[in-house]
Protein backbone atom coordinates (compact mmCIF):
# COMPACT_ATOMS: atom_id res chain seq x y z
CA UNK A 1 0.00 0.00 0.00
CA UNK A 2 0.93 3.30 -1.07
CA UNK A 3 1.62 5.76 2.38
CA UNK A 4 0.18 9.07 2.23
CA UNK A 5 0.70 12.61 4.08
CA UNK A 6 -2.56 12.98 5.65
CA UNK A 7 -4.31 16.03 7.61
CA UNK A 8 -7.48 15.59 9.84
CA UNK A 9 -8.73 19.65 9.54
CA UNK A 10 -10.52 20.81 13.01
CA UNK A 11 -12.53 23.73 14.46
CA UNK A 12 -10.17 25.71 16.23
CA UNK A 13 -9.78 25.07 19.58
CA UNK A 14 -10.34 20.87 19.09
CA UNK A 15 -7.29 20.11 17.88
CA UNK A 16 -6.31 17.96 20.87
CA UNK A 17 -8.98 15.90 20.68
CA UNK A 18 -8.75 14.74 17.09
CA UNK A 19 -5.22 14.20 17.40
CA UNK A 20 -6.11 12.24 20.50
CA UNK A 21 -8.75 10.40 18.73
CA UNK A 22 -5.90 9.91 15.40
CA UNK A 23 -3.44 8.23 17.90
CA UNK A 24 -6.26 5.69 19.24
CA UNK A 25 -6.02 4.51 15.15
CA UNK A 26 -2.43 3.84 15.80
CA UNK A 27 -1.38 7.01 13.98
CA UNK A 28 1.62 9.36 15.19
CA UNK A 29 -0.01 12.75 14.67
CA UNK A 30 1.55 16.21 14.61
CA UNK A 31 -0.62 19.10 15.53
CA UNK A 32 -1.11 22.62 14.25
CA UNK A 33 -3.55 25.69 14.22
CA UNK A 34 -7.01 23.56 12.96
CA UNK A 35 -4.89 20.86 11.46
CA UNK A 36 -3.84 17.26 12.59
CA UNK A 37 -0.88 15.90 10.58
CA UNK A 38 -0.62 12.33 10.02
CA UNK A 39 0.62 9.53 8.04
CA UNK A 40 -1.17 6.22 6.36
CA UNK A 41 -2.40 4.56 3.57
CA UNK A 42 -5.47 3.86 2.10
CA UNK A 43 -6.83 1.85 4.76
CA UNK A 44 -5.61 4.56 7.24
CA UNK A 45 -7.70 7.36 5.09
CA UNK A 46 -11.12 4.64 5.15
CA UNK A 47 -10.81 4.06 8.70
CA UNK A 48 -9.78 7.98 9.74
CA UNK A 49 -13.05 8.86 7.76
CA UNK A 50 -15.27 6.08 9.47
CA UNK A 51 -14.00 6.84 13.25
CA UNK A 52 -13.06 10.36 13.61
CA UNK A 53 -15.78 12.13 15.51
CA UNK A 54 -14.51 15.79 16.24
CA UNK A 55 -12.51 16.59 13.08
CA UNK A 56 -14.38 18.29 10.07
CA UNK A 57 -12.74 16.06 7.03
CA UNK A 58 -9.89 14.21 6.17
CA UNK A 59 -7.39 15.39 3.14
CA UNK A 60 -4.29 14.09 1.60
CA UNK A 61 -1.55 16.49 1.57
CA UNK A 62 -0.26 16.34 -1.60
CA UNK A 63 2.45 18.65 -2.02
CA UNK A 64 4.19 21.86 -0.14
CA UNK A 65 6.56 24.53 -1.56
CA UNK A 66 8.04 28.01 -1.80
CA UNK A 67 5.13 30.15 -4.54
CA UNK A 68 6.20 34.13 -4.53
CA UNK A 69 5.25 34.09 -7.99
CA UNK A 70 2.60 32.91 -10.60
CA UNK A 71 5.41 31.00 -12.51
CA UNK A 72 6.59 29.32 -9.27
CA UNK A 73 3.28 28.87 -8.61
CA UNK A 74 2.57 26.90 -12.06
CA UNK A 75 5.86 24.83 -12.16
CA UNK A 76 5.37 23.49 -8.27
CA UNK A 77 2.01 22.09 -9.32
CA UNK A 78 2.80 21.19 -12.76
CA UNK A 79 5.69 19.12 -11.24
CA UNK A 80 3.57 16.70 -9.04
CA UNK A 81 2.71 13.70 -10.06
CA UNK A 82 -1.00 13.90 -10.52
CA UNK A 83 -1.15 10.62 -12.66
CA UNK A 84 -0.76 8.84 -9.08
CA UNK A 85 -3.95 10.33 -7.97
CA UNK A 86 -5.74 11.20 -10.72
CA UNK A 87 -7.87 9.32 -13.52
CA UNK A 88 -7.75 10.74 -16.68
CA UNK A 89 -11.37 11.11 -16.90
CA UNK A 90 -11.25 12.74 -13.20
CA UNK A 91 -13.29 15.61 -12.19
CA UNK A 92 -11.05 17.61 -10.45
CA UNK A 93 -12.54 21.28 -9.33
CA UNK A 94 -10.32 23.37 -7.47
CA UNK A 95 -10.75 25.51 -4.74
CA UNK A 96 -8.13 28.27 -3.11
CA UNK A 97 -7.45 30.48 -0.14
CA UNK A 98 -4.21 33.07 0.39
CA UNK A 99 -3.05 34.63 3.89
CA UNK A 100 -0.20 36.78 4.11
CA UNK A 101 1.43 35.96 0.64
CA UNK A 102 2.42 37.77 -2.45
CA UNK A 103 -0.45 35.38 -4.81
CA UNK A 104 -3.09 37.28 -2.82
CA UNK A 105 -5.82 37.06 -5.95
CA UNK A 106 -7.46 33.01 -5.22
CA UNK A 107 -9.50 33.06 -8.59
CA UNK A 108 -5.59 33.80 -10.32
CA UNK A 109 -4.12 30.89 -7.53
CA UNK A 110 -6.82 28.35 -8.74
CA UNK A 111 -6.82 28.94 -12.25
CA UNK A 112 -3.42 28.89 -12.78
CA UNK A 113 -3.43 25.52 -10.48
CA UNK A 114 -5.67 23.96 -12.03
CA UNK A 115 -3.95 25.07 -15.79
CA UNK A 116 -0.81 23.74 -14.51
CA UNK A 117 -3.13 19.95 -13.50
CA UNK A 118 -4.54 19.75 -16.96
CA UNK A 119 -0.69 20.27 -18.63
CA UNK A 120 0.50 17.48 -16.48
CA UNK A 121 -1.94 14.82 -17.14
CA UNK A 122 -2.19 15.88 -20.85
CA UNK A 123 1.92 14.79 -20.97
CA UNK A 124 1.07 12.11 -18.22
CA UNK A 125 -1.89 10.12 -20.13
CA UNK A 126 -0.77 11.47 -23.85
CA UNK A 127 -3.70 13.44 -24.54
CA UNK A 128 -4.29 16.20 -26.72
CA UNK A 129 -7.15 18.90 -26.13
CA UNK A 130 -9.48 19.13 -23.74
CA UNK A 131 -9.51 16.16 -20.26
CA UNK A 132 -13.39 14.61 -19.98
CA UNK A 133 -13.86 15.05 -16.51
CA UNK A 134 -16.69 12.56 -16.40
CA UNK A 135 -15.32 10.93 -14.17
CA UNK A 136 -14.90 10.20 -10.01
CA UNK A 137 -14.88 13.63 -8.19
CA UNK A 138 -11.06 14.56 -6.48
CA UNK A 139 -11.92 17.78 -4.97
CA UNK A 140 -8.64 19.93 -4.52
CA UNK A 141 -7.00 22.96 -2.87
CA UNK A 142 -4.64 25.15 -3.39
CA UNK A 143 -3.88 27.15 -0.55
CA UNK A 144 -1.15 29.62 0.27
CA UNK A 145 -0.11 30.95 3.60
CA UNK A 146 3.05 32.86 3.82
CA UNK A 147 4.34 32.73 0.32
CA UNK A 148 4.24 28.24 1.11
CA UNK A 149 1.80 26.55 -1.04
CA UNK A 150 -0.19 23.80 0.10
CA UNK A 151 -2.26 21.16 -2.47
CA UNK A 152 -4.65 19.01 -0.85
CA UNK A 153 -7.41 16.09 -2.18
CA UNK A 154 -10.21 16.07 0.05
CA UNK A 155 -11.23 12.48 1.05
CA UNK A 156 -14.33 12.74 2.80
CA UNK A 157 -16.36 14.68 0.49
CA UNK A 158 -19.47 16.09 2.57
CA UNK A 159 -18.35 17.37 6.06
CA UNK A 160 -17.59 14.46 8.75
CA UNK A 161 -20.15 15.88 10.86
CA UNK A 162 -22.78 14.91 8.49
CA UNK A 163 -23.30 11.44 10.10
CA UNK A 164 -26.85 10.72 7.90
CA UNK A 165 -29.20 10.59 10.84
CA UNK A 166 -30.45 14.24 11.23
CA UNK A 167 -33.94 14.11 9.51
CA UNK A 168 -34.42 17.94 10.49
CA UNK A 169 -32.76 20.39 12.96
CA UNK A 170 -33.77 23.33 15.12
CA UNK A 171 -32.85 27.13 14.36
CA UNK A 172 -29.37 26.82 15.48
CA UNK A 173 -28.08 22.98 15.45
CA UNK A 174 -24.99 21.88 17.01
CA UNK A 175 -22.76 20.52 14.65
CA UNK A 176 -22.11 16.98 15.66
CA UNK A 177 -18.54 17.05 15.35
CA UNK A 178 -19.02 19.71 18.39
CA UNK A 179 -21.47 17.86 20.51
CA UNK A 180 -18.92 15.11 20.17
CA UNK A 181 -16.15 17.01 21.59
CA UNK A 182 -17.95 18.16 24.36
CA UNK A 183 -18.97 14.45 25.42
CA UNK A 184 -15.11 13.68 25.30
CA UNK A 185 -13.88 16.86 27.39
CA UNK A 186 -16.85 15.21 29.94
CA UNK A 187 -14.69 11.84 30.37
CA UNK A 188 -18.21 10.42 30.29
CA UNK A 189 -18.92 6.45 30.09
CA UNK A 190 -21.40 4.56 28.99
CA UNK A 191 -21.34 3.34 33.23
CA UNK A 192 -22.97 6.80 33.94
CA UNK A 193 -26.29 8.45 33.65
CA UNK A 194 -26.27 11.05 31.28
CA UNK A 195 -28.51 13.74 30.33
CA UNK A 196 -29.14 16.79 28.05
CA UNK A 197 -31.21 19.05 29.73
CA UNK A 198 -31.77 21.80 26.42
CA UNK A 199 -31.67 18.81 24.08
CA UNK A 200 -33.07 20.67 21.10
CA UNK A 201 -33.01 17.61 17.82
CA UNK A 202 -31.20 15.46 20.12
CA UNK A 203 -27.58 16.01 18.86
CA UNK A 204 -25.20 15.86 21.98
CA UNK A 205 -27.99 12.75 23.12
CA UNK A 206 -27.47 10.79 20.07
CA UNK A 207 -23.18 11.74 19.85
CA UNK A 208 -23.46 9.87 23.64
CA UNK A 209 -25.46 6.86 22.51
CA UNK A 210 -22.66 6.31 19.23
CA UNK A 211 -19.65 6.69 21.99
CA UNK A 212 -21.61 4.43 24.64
CA UNK A 213 -21.78 1.66 22.47
CA UNK A 214 -18.32 2.70 20.45
CA UNK A 215 -20.26 2.98 17.08
CA UNK A 216 -17.78 4.73 14.19
CA UNK A 217 -19.94 7.35 13.10
CA UNK A 218 -19.40 7.29 9.70
CA UNK A 219 -20.11 3.96 9.38
CA UNK A 220 -23.72 4.41 7.80
CA UNK A 221 -22.24 7.02 5.47
CA UNK A 222 -20.61 7.39 2.01
CA UNK A 223 -17.45 9.46 1.28
CA UNK A 224 -15.72 10.84 -1.76
CA UNK A 225 -12.98 8.67 -1.94
CA UNK A 226 -15.01 5.58 -1.86
CA UNK A 227 -15.52 6.11 -5.65
CA UNK A 228 -12.03 6.43 -6.38
CA UNK A 229 -9.79 3.55 -8.52
CA UNK A 230 -7.30 3.45 -6.22
CA UNK A 231 -9.53 3.02 -3.09
CA UNK A 232 -10.51 -0.60 -3.65
CA UNK A 233 -14.00 -1.32 -2.53
CA UNK A 234 -11.75 -4.40 -0.39
CA UNK A 235 -10.37 -0.98 1.89
CA UNK A 236 -13.58 0.17 2.87
CA UNK A 237 -15.28 -3.18 3.37
CA UNK A 238 -11.97 -4.16 5.72
CA UNK A 239 -12.62 -0.82 7.89
CA UNK A 240 -16.62 -0.84 7.69
CA UNK A 241 -15.90 -4.81 9.17
CA UNK A 242 -13.20 -3.77 12.00
CA UNK A 243 -15.96 -1.01 13.18
CA UNK A 244 -18.21 -3.55 13.44
CA UNK A 245 -16.22 -6.14 15.51
CA UNK A 246 -15.74 -3.22 17.71
CA UNK A 247 -19.31 -2.03 18.41
CA UNK A 248 -20.97 -2.86 21.62
CA UNK A 249 -24.43 -2.70 20.30
CA UNK A 250 -25.05 -4.49 23.91
CA UNK A 251 -24.03 -1.66 25.92
CA UNK A 252 -27.25 -0.81 27.92
CA UNK A 253 -26.85 3.15 28.48
CA UNK A 254 -29.56 5.47 30.50
CA UNK A 255 -29.66 9.12 28.06
CA UNK A 256 -32.07 11.22 28.42
CA UNK A 257 -32.98 14.28 26.29
CA UNK A 258 -35.48 16.98 27.41
CA UNK A 259 -36.16 20.31 26.12
CA UNK A 260 -39.28 23.06 26.84
CA UNK A 261 -40.22 22.86 23.23
CA UNK A 262 -42.34 19.50 22.46
CA UNK A 263 -41.53 20.16 18.23
CA UNK A 264 -38.09 19.80 18.93
CA UNK A 265 -38.54 16.79 21.14
CA UNK A 266 -40.54 15.03 18.02
CA UNK A 267 -37.43 15.81 16.12
CA UNK A 268 -35.03 14.80 18.46
CA UNK A 269 -37.06 11.22 18.71
CA UNK A 270 -37.27 11.03 14.94
CA UNK A 271 -33.77 11.71 14.53
CA UNK A 272 -32.91 8.88 17.13
CA UNK A 273 -35.24 6.79 15.54
CA UNK A 274 -33.06 7.01 11.59
CA UNK A 275 -29.67 6.57 13.86
CA UNK A 276 -31.07 3.08 15.44
CA UNK A 277 -31.50 4.15 18.48
CA UNK A 278 -35.44 4.96 19.28
CA UNK A 279 -36.05 2.13 22.14
CA UNK A 280 -32.27 3.35 23.76
CA UNK A 281 -32.53 7.36 24.29
CA UNK A 282 -35.41 8.76 26.54
CA UNK A 283 -36.16 12.38 24.60
CA UNK A 284 -39.35 14.29 27.22
CA UNK A 285 -40.67 17.56 26.55
CA UNK A 286 -39.73 19.16 30.49
CA UNK A 287 -37.99 22.43 31.57
CA UNK A 288 -34.37 21.88 32.58
CA UNK A 289 -35.24 23.07 36.01
CA UNK A 290 -37.78 20.31 36.91
CA UNK A 291 -34.79 18.61 36.64
CA UNK A 292 -35.23 15.09 39.24
CA UNK A 293 -33.21 12.00 39.56
CA UNK A 294 -32.88 8.89 42.28
CA UNK A 295 -29.68 8.09 40.07
CA UNK A 296 -26.05 9.50 41.16
CA UNK A 297 -22.60 9.80 39.58
CA UNK A 298 -24.16 11.34 36.52
CA UNK A 299 -23.19 13.69 33.35
CA UNK A 300 -24.90 16.56 32.09
CA UNK A 301 -23.78 18.16 29.04
CA UNK A 302 -25.79 20.85 27.72
CA UNK A 303 -25.99 23.86 24.91
CA UNK A 304 -28.36 26.25 26.77
CA UNK A 305 -29.94 29.04 24.50
CA UNK A 306 -27.43 32.08 24.52
CA UNK A 307 -29.83 34.94 24.61
CA UNK A 308 -29.26 36.78 21.16
CA UNK A 309 -32.47 38.67 20.74
CA UNK A 310 -34.00 41.49 23.40
CA UNK A 311 -35.34 40.39 26.44
CA UNK A 312 -34.18 36.81 26.14
CA UNK A 313 -31.08 37.21 27.90
CA UNK A 314 -33.39 37.99 31.21
CA UNK A 315 -35.09 35.14 31.06
CA UNK A 316 -31.94 32.97 30.68
CA UNK A 317 -30.26 34.84 33.75
CA UNK A 318 -33.32 33.71 35.96
CA UNK A 319 -33.23 29.96 34.49
CA UNK A 320 -29.90 29.64 35.04
CA UNK A 321 -30.20 30.46 38.67
CA UNK A 322 -32.94 27.72 39.07
CA UNK A 323 -31.22 25.23 37.42
CA UNK A 324 -27.76 25.80 39.57
CA UNK A 325 -30.31 25.84 42.41
CA UNK A 326 -31.80 22.93 41.37
CA UNK A 327 -27.78 20.88 40.87
CA UNK A 328 -27.09 21.55 44.23
CA UNK A 329 -29.43 19.14 45.17
CA UNK A 330 -27.04 16.58 43.05
CA UNK A 331 -23.47 17.27 44.40
CA UNK A 332 -22.39 13.76 42.81
CA UNK A 333 -23.91 14.46 39.15
CA UNK A 334 -20.97 16.82 36.60
CA UNK A 335 -22.45 19.77 34.97
CA UNK A 336 -20.74 20.91 31.40
CA UNK A 337 -22.44 23.44 29.67
CA UNK A 338 -21.07 25.83 26.64
CA UNK A 339 -22.25 29.10 26.44
CA UNK A 340 -21.34 32.70 24.79
CA UNK A 341 -22.47 34.33 28.63
CA UNK A 342 -19.51 35.80 30.21
CA UNK A 343 -20.60 35.90 33.33
CA UNK A 344 -22.72 32.13 33.41
CA UNK A 345 -21.00 31.60 36.74
CA UNK A 346 -22.18 34.45 38.27
CA UNK A 347 -26.27 33.40 37.64
CA UNK A 348 -25.52 29.38 38.25
CA UNK A 349 -23.96 30.56 41.30
CA UNK A 350 -20.90 27.84 41.32
CA UNK A 351 -17.45 28.62 40.18
CA UNK A 352 -16.65 26.50 37.28
CA UNK A 353 -13.51 23.38 38.00
CA UNK A 354 -12.50 24.34 34.08
CA UNK A 355 -12.96 26.48 31.75
CA UNK A 356 -12.21 26.02 27.62
CA UNK A 357 -12.76 28.64 24.86
CA UNK A 358 -14.32 26.81 21.55
CA UNK A 359 -15.83 28.19 18.83
CA UNK A 360 -19.37 27.41 17.99
CA UNK A 361 -19.82 28.08 14.58
CA UNK A 362 -18.46 31.26 14.54
CA UNK A 363 -19.90 32.27 17.84
CA UNK A 364 -16.85 32.55 20.43
CA UNK A 365 -17.88 30.16 23.38
CA UNK A 366 -16.70 29.15 27.05
CA UNK A 367 -17.04 25.07 27.96
CA UNK A 368 -17.34 25.05 31.46
CA UNK A 369 -17.07 22.53 33.87
CA UNK A 370 -18.38 22.05 37.09
CA UNK A 371 -16.64 18.83 38.48
CA UNK A 372 -19.24 16.25 40.99
CA UNK A 373 -17.93 15.11 44.09
CA UNK A 374 -16.70 11.44 43.86
CA UNK A 375 -19.95 9.33 45.32
CA UNK A 376 -19.08 6.25 47.76
CA UNK A 377 -18.92 3.51 44.74
CA UNK A 378 -16.18 5.81 43.08
CA UNK A 379 -14.38 6.50 45.93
Amino acid sequence: MTKFQLVATAAMGLEAIVAEEVRELGYETRVDNGKVYFEGDELAIARTNLWLRVADRVKIVVAKFPAKTFDQLFEGVKAIQWEKYLPVDANFPVSGKSVKSKLYSVPDCQAITKKAIVERMKLAYKRLGFLDESGPLFKIEISILKDEATLTIDTSGAGLHKRGYRTSQGEAPLKETLAAALIKVSKWSPSRPFVDPFCGSGTIALEAAMIGQNIAPGYNREFVSEAWPWMKQAIWDQARDEADEKADYDQELSIIGTDIDHRMVSIAQENAIEAGFGDMITFKQMQAIDFTTKLTDGVIVTNPPYGERIGELEEIEKMLRQFGDVMKNYPTWSVYMLSSMEDLEVHYGKKATKKRKLFNGFIRTDYYQFWGQKSKREQ
